[in-house]
């Protein structure tokens, strides 16, 4: 179902599993669940992905969204959260020495326990979710504004277009990114989680999940950076003395930039706090951390060119209901 340049729509972050303040978002947008299915008597919601892991009621969301997108009253993009689960059970190809596209490392085993342990007895529908996961979307396009998970970037679009059709995955390309470097890998890899960098030498970050990390998320619309404490988008920052450190020229090359005269864009995927607002006049993000007693946000688009901040809408996640 493709996008209507001349429609409305309201644009949804991150949920992972939060069902029920799901719900009361819908409400107050001015949704009514009828025959079962929330709908609107105009209007269409887009999720930006990431629908599953860490929260209590990922069933249920998988459910509610599902059946909006099956009604004609949604769309829904892929996140890298479904993306790790299809990978998962997606054998790795031979010679890219990995048994699977995601391995079943310790990481991608807690990331996915709460999904697997909420669907442990319902594995038929695990697996016909598994299945439409491979009919979303890795982005969205209405030319008068733009949806993607993590990062858009034109060049690596315009090579999607040729290679997949209409943006959704195939069991040959996903397991093309079990193989690193590859073009897959790549493209994944930038519109699912974004950019990341090397931390400076001797520095790491431990995430509230307890894995340690020698990267970091960067921006990817900064005009001009010049050093690591310029470019950092990620809830825990970096230690000052490595935030004042001067990126190279090499380092600077690799960040993107999405141009401040490109169409809005919406994204989630970056777990931000406090109250919703563009990033810029053309970029917004959504995922305010809802899993996290945070924000469950949309933003209510009828066309602008440019991000309002008073179309923000959002409920605050209640404990311990989510």
């Amino acid at each position: 179902m493709q996008l209507d340049p001349a429609r409305c729509y309201d644009l949804i972050g991150d949920i992972h599993g939060c069902a029920l303040t799901l719900a009361r978002l819908l409400e107050q947008l001015g949704y009514r669940r009828e025959h079962g299915v929330w709908r609107h008597p105009y209007r269409q919601a887009i999720f930006l992905g990431d629908l599953i892991d860490r929260g209590p009621r990922i069933r249920e969301a998988l459910h509610l969204v599902h059946d909006m997108v099956d009604g004609g009253y949604a769309h829904c993009i892929l996140g890298n959260h479904e993306f790790n689960a299809l990978g998962w059970y997606t054998p790795a190809p031979p010679g890219s020495g990995k048994s699977f596209v995601r391995e079943h490392t310790p990481r991608y085993e807690r990331l996915l326990r709460d999904t697997f342990e909420q669907f442990d007895a319902h594995p038929q529908e695990w697996q016909a979710f598994r299945e439409w996961f491979l009919e979303l979307p890795l982005y969205l396009d209405a030319e008068v504004f733009r949806v993607v998970h993590a990062c858009w970037d034109g060049a690596v679009i315009a090579k999607l277009r040729e290679r997949l059709d209409e943006g959704r995955l195939n069991v040959a390309f996903l397991q093309e990114a079990a193989v690193d470097g590859s073009f897959a890998c790549t493209a994944l890899d930038r519109l699912l989680r974004g950019i990341d960098l090397p931390l400076p030498k001797g520095v790491t970050l431990t995430s509230e999940e307890g894995f340690t990390r020698t990267v970091f998320r960067t921006k990817f619309w900064e005009e001009r950076p010049e050093t690591y404490g310029d470019v950092v988008f990620q809830p825990d920052g970096l230690p000052d003395h490595a935030a004042c450190l001067p990126l190279s020229p090499a380092q600077r090359d690799r960040l993107f930039l999405y141009g401040p005269d490109e169409p809005p864009l919406f994204v989630g995927h970056y777990w931000r706090s406090g109250i919703p607002a563009p990033l810029r006049p053309n970029l917004a993000c959504l995922d305010y951390s809802a899993v996290k007693y945070g924000k469950l946000v949309a933003y209510r688009f009828d066309g602008e060119a440019r991000i309002d901040p008073a179309k923000f809408c959002w409920v605050e996640v209640e404990r311990p209901e989510a």
